[in-house]
């Protein structure tokens, strides 16, 4: 069974009359430039990204996918997916953050009503909100109970992206009479939240990621965005393209951690900087071993970037399908986004790792840090296992089994 892309839709998923696609991609690389100047400093020192934040939030970034008519940058899912890569080659962690904001913002459009999505994302604009939280499943989950009032919600949400510096939270919750898993909005300054720092991470510090404590939050009708739910009764084709929407940002930032890893040790190779153990060649861009290095990099990056635009071409023409698009259209879509974060995993891993040894033992200096590169590709690679990916391409290759609805934050 192959795997044939969705047609290529209209431009854009709405009409939007924003600023183009080459003025944010201006933004971003001024942004990640930006980013680029201090990162090994802001790194090493791990604080909460409040400061990082404020640059997005100026730059117009966290506002970017919102359409212009309700105050938001009006630019598509193409754009946004460009952007993050950007701002990842320069700064993993901040990579991280800046996508996983823009799928929890925008997830109000896939599991709720549109006038009540709209609501949203005009107060999202006009406050210049900053998301975090996550979807994915939890062991213990948390639970949604029904009051006179609405809802209260209680629980505790480990390790997510943003909670430190977010203004709203989105999260999963079970209605605790029912089991249905729910997409619920929740605001971090009530007083009945509680959120934890994980500073011990190896990697991704500044992704601001925490833990979230819920003691009988009270939680409105509006606040519950609507149904995670699996059952194909209640999850529409394009609701379950949700799924490979958020994945494709995990593509973008493994990419982007490769790219950026790559061009800083090039531009270290051609400075000429001398290694401190004269045994290992490194430090001359005629050196045999270091060209063949770069070479085989460049083509696992590149190769893993080719399938990369495959997949967003999908994912785009997906979204312009709508209501029309099929089952079979989003497997099929599914898969090729599998493709593509099995292929952008071993790019990131593959070229931070063996970055080092391009370096020499220099790389080891906490002053260059190089470092960072790997070990925020690493950790953020662990959340998102490869070979669960792998089993799915190849059981719908062998099998035509439909791959899992699986959130990736």
């Amino acid at each position: 069974m192959g795997v044939a892309i969705a047609p290529s839709g209209p431009a854009s998923e709405s009409d939007r009359t924003g600023p183009g696609r080459a003025n944010w991609l201006l933004v971003a690389r001024e942004t990640a430039d930006d980013l680029a100047t201090d990162a090994v400093a802001r790194e090493q020192a791990g604080k909460a990204p409040f400061d990082e934040v404020s640059r997005l939030r100026e730059a117009g970034l966290l506002t970017l996918l919102i359409p212009a008519e309700l105050g938001g940058g009006g630019a598509d899912w193409p754009t946004a997916y460009a952007v993050v890569r950007e701002v990842a080659a320069a700064d993993g962690a901040i990579g991280q953050l800046l996508g996983c904001h823009y799928f929890l913002s925008w997830s109000a459009r896939f599991f709720t009503e549109p006038s009540l999505a709209t609501q949203v994302e005009q107060q999202s604009a006009a406050e210049q909100w900053c998301w975090g939280g996550g979807f994915a499943r939890q062991e213990s989950p948390l639970t949604l109970a029904r009051t006179a009032a609405g809802y209260v919600l209680d629980g505790r949400q480990s390790y997510a992206t943003g909670v430190l510096v977010a203004d709203r939270l989105a999260v999963r919750a079970a209605r605790a009479d029912t089991g249905e898993p729910l997409a619920v909005v929740v605001d971090p300054a009530r007083h009945s939240v509680g959120i934890d720092g994980d500073a011990d991470t190896f990697g991704q510090r500044l992704a601001a990621g925490g833990s979230v404590e819920f003691d009988a939050v009270p939680v409105s009708a509006d606040d519950v965005l609507g149904s995670l739910s699996e059952d194909e009764d209640v999850l529409s084709p394009l609701a379950a393209l949700v799924s490979p929407v958020g994945r494709l940002l995990s593509v973008q930032l493994c990419l982007g951690m490769a790219e950026g890893v790559l061009d800083e040790a090039r531009e270290y190779s051609r400075a000429g900087h001398s290694p401190w153990h004269p045994a290992w060649p490194v430090g001359s861009p005629q050196d045999p071993h270091v060209l063949s290095v770069y070479g085989e990099l460049t083509l696992l990056t590149r190769s893993a970037s080719a399938l990369a635009d495959q997949a967003l071409v999908a994912v785009h023409g997906g979204l312009a399908r709508g209501e029309d698009l099929t089952y079979d259209e989003y497997a099929e879509i599914s898969v090729l986004v599998a493709m593509a974060e099995a292929a952008a995993s071993r790019a990131a891993q593959e070229s931070t790792s063996r970055a080092l040894d391009i370096i020499g033992t220099r790389s080891a200096s906490s002053r260059l840090g190089f470092d960072r590169f790997w070990r925020n590709a690493r950790t953020h690679t662990l959340y998102e296992p490869v070979t669960h990916r792998l089993r799915d391409i190849g059981d719908y290759f062998l099998n035509g089994a439909y791959p899992p609805f699986v959130l990736p934050v």
